[in-house]
């Protein structure tokens, strides 16, 4: 398949001293391309002075245009943002830590000319991921994989080629609360994969803080699968039927006249029991919170500023 504009877009947050660097990586790559192509920064509030470093470049080369958030919305919806203004009938997504390796961009072109229409990325970690990274990593894509009907390429990234159709169906959903490895995968079409060698930061430290690792992975599981919910049920229902059993028992003993000193296992079933009404209660809390998102309407994202080529 042949390509007439390629768009890249790069959501950044605190990447001042990377943009620089990035650029001069990416355009190494795209000045050797046969057609024509753009490059799209998204800065997502950034507190220090990445959307400077983006105007300047801006400035400097037409090809490259940038947007800066309102706020820091996040990392799903500054993609967002980035995708609803590519031009190109192939787009190419990246972070801008230069740990997406811009030299792979032909790799992933290669893989779409022979007839993929998405072409995911599989990371492969170098020697400085951390072991606690690596395994939690691991474990996320199990359960996501194990909940959900939609399987999402473990090891993944927002790395990925995909074509102007494809970018298309994606925009149509509409979700706020949005898990795009699982929404790409969710969509369809004819998906293949590049595995790539991930880089260490170029500078500066990872703003993806266990915090906000944990909060994606609860928003992916939560947003591919209701699964969870059943598992309530099916939770319920065991400590329901656990719970008639040990009336009985307890019941049968006082009518043929036994003693049962009890504390210890009262204390230890309300215990395990009020554990398991509130971790029902956190589950079914997650979906209604969801569901409140959903409703509010407001705007996903909102543009504080743009340089000059951007309409």
């Amino acid at each position: 398949m042949s390509i007439s504009k390629l768009s890249i877009v790069v959501p950044c947050f605190n990447e001042e001293s990377n943009i620089q660097e990035l650029f001069k990586e990416l355009k190494e790559v795209v000045t050797t391309f046969s057609f024509s192509y753009e490059v799209i920064f998204v800065d997502d509030g950034s507190k220090d002075h990445t959307y400077l470093e983006i105007e300047k470049i801006a400035n400097t080369y037409d090809y490259v245009s940038g947007i800066s958030l309102s706020r820091n919305f996040g990392h799903q919806i500054a993609l967002l943002a980035g995708l609803e203004r590519s031009t190109g009938d192939v787009v190419i997504t990246m972070d801008g830590d230069l740990q997406h390796p811009p030299h792979v961009i032909p790799d992933l072109i290669s893989k779409y000319e022979e007839g993929y229409d998405i072409v995911n990325t599989r990371r492969i970690d170098d020697e400085s991921t951390s072991f606690f990274k690596k395994k939690t990593s691991s474990l996320f894509y199990a359960i996501i994989n194990k909940l959900s009907d939609t399987k999402v390429e473990p090891f993944g990234a927002d790395f990925r080629l995909m074509s102007r159709e494809t970018v298309d169906a994606f925009l149509s959903i509409k979700e706020h609360d949005r898990f795009t490895r699982g929404l790409v995968s969710w969509i369809g079409f004819h998906q293949g994969t590049v595995a790539y060698k991930a880089n260490p930061r170029f500078s500066g430290k990872s703003s993806y803080t266990l915090k906000k690792m944990i909060k994606l992975a609860v928003n992916g599981i939560t947003s591919m699968s209701s699964r969870p919910l059943r598992i309530s049920l099916y939770l319920g229902l065991i400590f329901f039927v656990t719970g008639i059993v040990y009336a009985i028992f307890i019941l049968y003993n006082y009518f043929i006249g036994l003693n049962v000193a009890g504390w210890t296992s009262i204390l230890i079933t309300i215990l395990i029991l009020g554990g398991i009404q509130l971790l029902i209660m956190s589950i079914i809390g997650e979906y209604v919170s969801r569901i409140f998102n959903e409703t509010k309407s407001r705007p996903l994202y909102l543009v504080k500023k743009k340089t000059n080529d951007i309409s």
